[in-house]
């Protein structure tokens, strides 16, 4: 499933995201940056990063900085100059809505490109796909997963949320016990991307010290800026063949300045619920007048009224946060 790059939809807990075939058996004989590019096919999945993933300028760098170590090892192995597979295993931090879950997918399909993964595919889980709720449900759990994602990429969201020192009957320090093992033996089969807010991963990782040993790569990902918001909604609404009418936009990005000051802000995310609310609102008011006959222009423009309607503008009005 290749979400459209800014809907971000989220994935749903345990699902594998299949990437494309596997890169090229001359891979083994090239002997430039250019001829392992040209086998890998690694430039169009970098180039979609870059045109369809608004901002995010460091993350794309890192990315970038990632696959021409990957691109630069596979030469070294090519002359016999690598011992082992580079540890390739990551964390994402930063807010909801900035992009953790489809850069790992396309970091799966690089890493499947390149050779360093089997399968290419990502599956994605969060605590409640790892950690059982009584005595021997841990490890069933956790190695099912594993199982699943061999030969590809595990992505742990919210992975702070394994460890829970606070309740001594908790499962997650079992779980933690076996991702290490497996992550430390199996690393040539198996890349684990966790992520989450920045300063609880931070907690997690010094209370988990084996755990941070093993993260090769830190990348953190910045919130959208209004205007980079803007970017987004626009072409969310291009896809689903919706466009702003007249002064909506503007009133849109009004809407996008109050809510990013306001609790529970998700970036992208924010966005598009956003969005889809001014959608219900226009097919509020157009089915309200049940004989009028409706044009291209009409079902497809969402005017600033179905916008100006959000508690957002009457919440500011009352000078509440």
């Amino acid at each position: 499933m290749n979400a459209p790059m800014h809907s971000i939809p989220g994935q749903v807990a345990g699902q594998a995201v299949v990437a494309s075939a596997p890169a090229d058996n001359s891979l083994a004989a090239a002997r430039t940056v250019a001829e392992v590019l040209a086998h890998s096919h690694v430039d169009p999945v970098l180039r979609e990063l870059d045109d369809s993933l608004v901002g995010l300028a460091p993350v794309k760098a890192r990315i970038r900085d990632i696959a021409a170590l990957l691109v630069i090892d596979k030469l070294r192995l090519n002359l016999g100059l690598a011992a082992q597979a580079p540890s390739l295993h990551m964390c994402f931090t930063g807010n909801p809505g900035t992009g953790k879950t489809t850069v790992a997918m396309r970091m799966a399909e690089i890493l499947h490109r390149l050779g360093y993964v089997r399968k290419g595919h990502m599956v994605a889980v969060t605590r409640d796909d790892l950690v059982g709720q009584y005595i021997g449900h841990t490890a069933p759990k956790t190695r099912e997963v594993l199982k699943k994602a061999m030969g590809g990429v595990l992505f742990i969201d919210e992975a702070y949320y394994l460890y829970r020192p606070e309740n001594e009957r908790d499962y997650g320090q079992e779980a933690i016990e076996i991702l290490l093992q497996i992550m430390e033996n199996q690393r040539d089969d198996l890349v684990v991307i966790l992520a989450g807010y920045k300063d609880r991963m931070d907690t997690f990782f010094q209370s988990n010290p084996g755990m941070s040993s093993r993260i090769a790569h830190h990348i953190d990902f910045p919130d959208y800026a209004v205007g980079e918001l803007m970017q987004i909604s626009q072409k969310m609404l291009g896809d689903q063949n919706y466009r702003f009418g007249s002064g909506a936009a503007q009133v849109f990005e009004e809407y996008l300045t109050l809510r990013i000051g306001q609790p529970h802000f998700a970036n992208a995310r924010s966005a598009r619920n956003a969005l889809e609310r001014a959608r219900l609102r226009q097919a509020s008011r157009l089915f309200e007048d049940r004989d009028r006959v409706l044009t291209v222009d009409d079902l497809t423009t969402i005017e600033a009224r179905d916008i100006r309607a959000s508690r957002v503008f009457q919440t500011s009005a009352k000078g509440q946060p």
